[in-house]
């Protein structure tokens, strides 16, 4: 009788939607992962800085600064909320760290070969350096798995919430 009494006192925080916790998701992850990639950059692991997302679209020297810096790492993050959404849209059912893995694949070999051209200062596929490869696979790696472990979770959670009889 005092249990009930409590559990009908206590009111929980209803949960974010569903499109907005994969919004957030991808906004993290491509934000935290970023910074990361930008981590291996100071540390000499790859060539590539974040900043060259840039380079087709701005002009002057500030896109190299630190807030070239910075805008790089938001406009990456925004990416990943779009990244976030198809991942949300096609592979959500998906259980496990594979299709994680295949997608930050599927990612990282679209960046590095379809849109090699968009960005000049990024040598040709073959002609990057092994570290620079390693680096930058492992990082989308790890990011596709963070993409697909927490979109797979809360899509699992959503559905145990809903199937919950409402007191």
């Amino acid at each position: 009788m005092v249990n009930e009494t409590i559990e009908k006192e206590i009111k929980f925080p209803k949960a974010m939607s569903t499109p907005m916790t994969v919004f957030w998701i991808g906004l993290f992850g491509g934000v935290f992962w970023t910074i990361i990639g930008y981590f291996a950059y100071l540390f000499s692991f790859t060539e590539l800085r974040p900043n060259i997302i840039l380079e087709p679209w701005a002009l002057g020297d500030w896109k190299r600064d630190w807030l070239g810096t910075a805008i790089s790492i938001i406009i990456i993050g925004l990416f990943s909320v779009g990244a976030a959404f198809v991942y949300y849209g096609m592979l959500k059912k998906l259980k496990g760290i594979w299709p994680g893995f295949i997608y930050g694949i599927v990612i990282f070999l679209l960046v590095f070969i379809v849109l090699n051209p968009l960005f000049p200062s990024m040598d040709p596929f073959l002609k990057l350096d092994r570290d620079t490869l390693v680096t930058s696979a492992c990082l989308y790696i790890v990011y596709g798995v963070f993409i697909g472990y927490s979109i797979s979770y809360e899509s699992q959670n959503q559905k145990v919430q809903d199937k919950e009889p409402v007191s």
